[in-house]
């Protein structure tokens, strides 16, 4: 086959592919398209930049133009599932490249964004939906979505998901697939994980391979640079200066490491951007817009870059640092030498990497080309402030953040400001000599006697009642005499022998519980748990 108008496609279709240049199948296409577009199960193995999103999107696109249906709100025909957002939007934007003219309606949702416009979208009803796992789930968790109409599956990058962990999420989806559909699984490499995944999901499957697992395009000039770690910026401008480097894409292992480099760059006059897992959508977005419309040469990424990012005229690929799977060191420079292009891909190891080198070396069953580099000793470069997304201060009013307000240099510091004045301290109060200490003071005479108990006796009060009282309702001076408190404890006494209760009042005016409920018909009633009380009934 050495034309797609060989293909039993739909004329739009390849009208279509010729406006975009598509003239010649590459072999997954040329393999996998015509057992396709006869409705069976596919494992594709290939590596990326092989044309895999047109081989499995052309005979879905040309299904959907044979069997056209009504689409129902939030219930998608065909569901393709990617491990990162730019990947997804890459699909998303493929699809609509090849299915212009045609009734097809094709919608992108991933995280990191807003989900009501999305939702609108669900609920307008499509025929292809492209989706990350995360936020295709809590979608369907939130009723916004289902899946009991799916007609064909895809699973693009499979080996990338087990990757990212998304194996668990993956595996959710899938259960919430009808049993009778079409299943396309994708990926650049086979780990057992990916085999067990296969075996259960396809159903008898043809299995195409263009390439070996884990093998490199032989149109990529590979290179191995050794040096020191601090002389990676200057290897790296260094290259950015020769002669036919032109886009450039830099691949770094952290979100930190990606921000020094734009830092050290824009230093040097060399502009430059970065994305990364910090970095908003629509930050992301500018910044990928820009490099591949050439307002900047330079585009800096973490491994959340290295699938997806289709972008034509990449020149070169460096690996700041090399990456510690083996498996990335495929996809990040599968990147550069995309439809039948040549690229270079250009990789830094200093002494911390020489395993993960040894690694990558035995992966791809390839010895590199090596060389070394002595950087010279430069200056620091001043960093820029750590980013942070400005929504977050945004949200409900939020105060900024203590870094983020105003110093308020007028105000003294604690230990300048002037000491309130609030009397001396315990140690500098005047003692009061005149007060006698405990043991020279003189001893009360005529002290109640007490009982066996240690209770004071009653104490006549100033309103004459007959009752235990505090020393301040006693009158003044007064002290009864033994006959009288005797007195006072018999008047306490009824004639059955029980001492009265102590309370104050009337019927029902502060009397104790048992007083008030026996003035009110309640009897009390002994039980095992102790002492409780039954209302009329």
């Amino acid at each position: 086959m050495e034309n797609f108008k060989e293909l039993p496609l739909s004329p739009v279709i390849l009208s279509n592919l010729e406006e975009a240049g598509y003239l010649t199948p590459t072999p997954i296409q040329r393999e996998a398209i015509p057992f396709l577009l006869e409705g069976n199960d596919l494992l594709g193995i290939a590596q990326t930049g092989t044309g895999k999103t047109a081989a499995f999107s052309l005979p879905i696109i040309n299904y959907l133009a044979n069997n056209p249906k009504d689409v129902k709100s939030c219930e998608p025909r065909v569901l393709i599932l990617s491990p990162t957002r730019e990947l997804a939007s890459q699909i998303k934007y493929n699809i609509q490249k090849y299915s212009r003219g045609l009734p097809i309606k094709t919608a992108v949702i991933f995280g990191g964004v807003g989900q009501n416009p999305q939702v609108e979208i669900l609920r307008n009803g499509l025929h292809i939906l492209v989706a990350t796992p995360g936020r295709l789930l809590d979608l369907m968790d939130q009723g916004f979505l289902k899946l009991d109409k799916i007609e064909v599956f895809v699973l693009d990058e499979a080996d990338r998901m087990l990757d990212m962990g998304f194996i668990h999420d993956i595996r959710k989806v899938i259960a919430k697939l009808p049993v009778k559909r079409q299943t396309l699984l994708f990926s650049a490499t086979m780990p057992d994980e990916i085999s067990k995944l296969a075996s259960s999901l396809l159903k008898n499957p043809k299995r195409v391979e263009v390439t070996p697992p884990s093998t490199t395009v032989e149109r990529i000039d590979q290179k191995i640079i050794f040096c020191q770690r601090a002389s990676k910026y200057q290897l790296l401008r260094k290259i950015l200066g020769e002669e036919g480097v032109e886009l450039t894409l830099v691949f770094t292992r952290t979100k930190h490491g990606a921000n020094k480099i734009v830092d050290y760059l824009s230093h040097h006059n060399i502009s430059s951007a970065a994305i990364h897992g910090n970095k908003s959508q629509s930050a992301r977005e500018s910044a990928l817009s820009s490099f591949k419309e050439g307002k900047i040469k330079v585009l800096i990424a973490t491994d959340i870059a290295a699938r997806g990012l289709d972008i034509q005229g990449v020149s070169h690929v460096i690996n700041f640092d090399l990456p510690v799977e083996a498996e990335s060191y495929v996809h990040r420079i599968g990147r550069t030498a995309r439809a039948g292009r040549e690229g270079d891909a250009i990789s830094f190891c200093d002494e911390t990497e020489r395993d993960a080198l040894s690694r990558i070396q035995k992966l791809i069953k390839l010895r590199l080309i090596t060389e070394e580099f002595v950087g010279e000793p430069e200056a620091k470069v001043p960093q820029s402030k750590p980013y942070r997304d400005p929504r977050r201060d945004q949200q409900r009013g939020r105060e900024p953040r203590r870094d983020d307000r105003p110093r308020q240099d007028d105000r003294p510091r604690r230990d300048d400001r002037p000491r309130q004045d609030a009397g001396p301290r315990r140690d500098d109060r005047p003692r009061q000599d005149d007060r006698p200490r405990r043991d020279e003071r003189p001893q009360r005479e005529n002290r109640p006697p007490s009982d066996d108990m240690g209770n004071r006796a009653p104490v006549q009060s100033r309103q004459g009642d007959n009752r235990f009282d505090d020393e301040d309702d006693a009158q003044p001076g007064y002290i009864p005499s033994p006959e009288e408190q005797m007195k006072q404890m018999e008047s306490r006494i009824d004639l059955s022998g029980n001492k009265r209760p102590r309370f104050r009042g009337g019927p029902g005016g502060g009397a104790n519980r048992s007083q008030r409920g026996a003035g009110q018909g309640n009897q009390p009633k002994h039980g095992k748990t102790g002492f409780k009380f039954r209302g009329k009934k």
